[in-house]
C-alpha cells in the first residue's frame, strides 16, 4: 500500500517532475554562498568536494551556490561562474559526479544587481533604477534585454555541461528581485511601472531557457514573499503565472522561517506557508526554505502539502542530514555554535568556515 501524503514515508518517497527528472527523496541542498571557488569563476576542488559530499549524503536534489551569468553581476568573492564557456570544465565534472550518486543537478542563475560590490566587479554595479545608496546605475533597454540573453545563454551551458537542469534566482534583493520590487523599479519603460511589466523579465528569462533547453531540461524559479519591497499578493501572483503559463517545473520560495506569519497585517490570517501551499499549481512542484532544521520540521512542512523540504543550515551541519532524518523520527542537528574541526570534516573549506563565521553564533570560539 503506498504511503500517504502525511506519514512519515513521505519523505523517503520519491519523486518525478513533468519534466522527467526524478528525485529518490524529498530532500533538496538549497543553493548556499560558500566563496571556495576561483576568482575567475572557476570551480575549485573544495567547492566540488563540498557539493559532491552532500550527493553522497543522499540529498535527492544538490544545487549549486548561486552562480553569476555575467562578470559584473559577481555577488561576493570566490563565487561560481556560469558566464563563460571557460567555466564548462568545471562544471561538467561537478554535474558528472552529482549525477553518479543518484542526485538530482540542478545549477542556480543569478546576477546580484545593485547588491554587486563594486570593489569586487571593478566598475560601477547595475540595477533596474538609479539607486543612490548603492551607486547603480539604471541599465539601458539594450542592456536588460542582453541581461535576459545572458540568463539563456548561461541555462544553455548549463545543459551543455550535463546539469538536469537550472533555477533562476528571482529572490533576495538580487537583480530579477529587483525588477519585481516596485520599490527598486522605478523604470518608465516595458520593464517598469506595472506588476505585468515588472514581471517581464522573469517571465521573457524562463521562457527563453524552455525555448532554447526544451520542456525535458528542468526548470526551477526561487522568489521570497518578504524583503526588498516585495508584496505578498504580487509575489503569489507570480507564480501562478509562472505555473498557468508552464514556465516552471518547481518553485523553491525562501520563507526565511518556514512557519512565520506574513508581515503585512493583511495577511496575518495564516501563515506564509499555507498561502504557498494554495497556489494552483498543477503538475508543478512546490519547496519551501527557511529553518527547516528538525525531522519534526521537515514533517511539518510536508504536512502542509508541500512536495519536497530545502535544508540550508542543518545541510551544513551534516553532509547526511537525509540520512539521519530517515533513520531517526526525532532526529535533531548538532547545536550551534560548532566547532571548526566538525566544519571542516562535513566538507567545508577553510574558506567557507570563515564566511560561516561571519553568521553570528554559528562558529564556536577558540
Amino acid at each position: 500500500m503506498n504511503a500517504t501524503p502525511n506519514s512519515d514515508q513521505s519523505l523517503s518517497q520519491a519523486l518525478e517532475f513533468k519534466s522527467g527528472q526524478r528525485m529518490k527523496n524529498r530532500f533538496m541542498l538549497a543553493p548556499l554562498t560558500n566563496s571556495q571557488s576561483h576568482a575567475d569563476g572557476r570551480l575549485s576542488d573544495e567547492e566540488f568536494h563540498w557539493l559532491t559530499m552532500r550527493a553522497k549524503g543522499q540529498f535527492g536534489l544538490t544545487m549549486t551556490c548561486a552562480a553569476h551569468v555575467q562578470a559584473v553581476g559577481q555577488g561576493f568573492p570566490g563565487q561560481l561562474g556560469i558566464f563563460s564557456d571557460e567555466h564548462l570544465e568545471g562544471h561538467k565534472r561537478l554535474a558528472e559526479a552529482i549525477k553518479s550518486e543518484d542526485s538530482v543537478a540542478v545549477l542556480q542563475l543569478h546576477h546580484a544587481g545593485m547588491r554587486s560590490p563594486e570593489a569586487l566587479i571593478g566598475q560601477q554595479p547595475v540595477c533596474p533604477s538609479d539607486d543612490q545608496e548603492t551607486g547603480s546605475r539604471a541599465l539601458t533597454l539594450e542592456e536588460v534585454k542582453t541581461l535576459r540573453d545572458d540568463f539563456v545563454a548561461a541555462a544553455v551551458r548549463s545543459q551543455q555541461a550535463g546539469y538536469d537542469g537550472v533555477e533562476i534566482h528571482g529572490a533576495h534583493g538580487y537583480i530579477v528581485c529587483q525588477f519585481l520590487s516596485p520599490e527598486t523599479n522605478q523604470r518608465d519603460d516595458e520593464y517598469g511601472g506595472s506588476l505585468e511589466n515588472r514581471q517581464r523579465l522573469i517571465m521573457e528569462i524562463a521562457q527563453g531557457i524552455r525555448d532554447q533547453c526544451g520542456s525535458n531540461f528542468m526548470l526551477g524559479v526561487r522568489v521570497s514573499p518578504e524583503r526588498f519591497g516585495m508584496q505578498l499578493q504580487e509575489v503569489l501572483d507570480t507564480c501562478q503565472r509562472l505555473i498557468d503559463e508552464d514556465l516552471a517545473d518547481f518553485l523553491d520560495i525562501s520563507l526565511w522561517d518556514s512557519f512565520k506569519l506574513p508581515e503585512e497585517e493583511a495577511h496575518k490570517d495564516q501563515s506564509l506557508l499555507d498561502y504557498f501551499a494554495q497556489l494552483d499549481r498543477g503538475q508543478v512542484k512546490l519547496t519551501v526554505a527557511g529553518k527547516i532544521r528538525t525531522a519534526e520540521e521537515c514533517r511539518d512542512v510536508m504536512n502542509a502539502k508541500i512536495d519536497f523540504v530545502t535544508i540550508g543550515r542543518a545541510a551544513i551541519l551534516h553532509h547526511d542530514f537525509p540520512v539521519k532524518v530517515l533513520a531517526d523520527s526525532s532526529f535533531e542537528p548538532i547545536a550551534i555554535p560548532v566547532s571548526r574541526t566538525h566544519l571542516l570534516a562535513e566538507g567545508l573549506s577553510p574558506t567557507f568556515v570563515e564566511y560561516m563565521n561571519s553568521w553570528k553564533g554559528f562558529v564556536a570560539e577558540e
